[in-house]
């Protein structure tokens, strides 16, 4: 039995290119070691360690539409709540559980973990 190592998803707004068409439709591959290491010795993440997520998805999204060849420049033109999908969908299918989350309540301080939607719903 072999193992999935690409998943299919879809943007919630979508990426605009040079004619102002949006491109939603992609494909995520699984990361592997060396995506989530070697962005590290990038000057742009040790300048600015939030770039690691643009470094990562430019290198583990195979195509959106039509384009094939994504790069960190690709990834800056989503709109943040694409980006955001992304990050959730790379969690999902790298076997991290972006379905709860950890909250506290406001009035009496207690923590517990709170289920939230699937990427996509």
């Amino acid at each position: 039995m072999a193992i999935q190592t690409e998943y299919e998803f879809t943007l919630p707004k979508g990426l605009p290119d040079e004619n102002g068409n949006l491109n939603k439709k992609g494909v995520m591959r699984l990361a592997t070691a060396a995506d989530e290491i070697l962005p590290l010795k990038d000057p742009r993440v040790k300048q600015n360690p939030a770039y690691l997520t643009v470094i990562l998805l430019s290198r583990v999204i195979t195509k959106i539409d039509k384009l094939t060849n994504i790069t960190t420049d690709t990834i800056e033109k989503l709109f943040s709540s694409d980006l955001e999908y992304l990050q959730t969908f790379y969690n999902k299918i790298n076997g991290e559980d972006p379905t709860k989350i950890k909250v506290t309540c406001p009035k009496c301080g207690t923590e517990f973990e709170e289920e939230i939607g699937n990427p996509g719903e």
